[in-house]
């Protein structure tokens, strides 16, 4: 069974469980496929940018879920954020896991659909920056 239909098939206790798990299949899936080291700090978010530079737009659902979940956890993790689902604004009428952290709510996966359909615009290390510019340069949580 592969690592996609595994995740899909997997029923989890809550949504910070799922978005954990498809952040370490993405952690997992970088090395064995991009021979790339990602470790959840925030120096790995450019290399998730390079891995995402060289992904083409297949399987786009999969690929949104994995690397946005990925992304989520590091910005969570960094700011002791959490998950819930809500509706993206000016968006359709289904919700989208979102971040809320301090008071802000964050769609990270709909940041690496972007990336993935519109390319380098949608930087994600400049996004991160933006982000730890507006919500402060706090310590890192442990």
């Amino acid at each position: 069974m592969t690592a996609k239909a595994k995740l899909a098939e997997s029923n989890f206790a809550s949504l910070a469980d799922m978005m954990s798990a498809y952040a370490e299949e993405a952690v997992r899936m970088a090395w064995s496929e991009h021979r790339q080291r990602l470790d959840l700090s925030e120096s790995s978010v450019d290399l998730l940018e390079k891995i995402l530079d060289g992904q083409s737009a297949e399987d786009l659902e999969f690929q949104t879920r994995l690397w946005g979940s990925y992304f989520g956890e590091v910005i969570r993790r960094r700011f002791a954020g959490e998950w819930e689902f809500s509706q993206y604004p000016g968006g359709g009428v289904a919700a989208v896991p979102t971040l809320l952290v301090r008071g802000s709510r964050l769609y990270p996966l709909v940041k690496v659909y972007r990336r993935l359909t519109l390319g380098e615009a949608e930087n994600l290390p400049a996004f991160y920056k933006m982000v730890t510019a507006r919500l402060g340069e706090l310590p890192p949580v442990n």
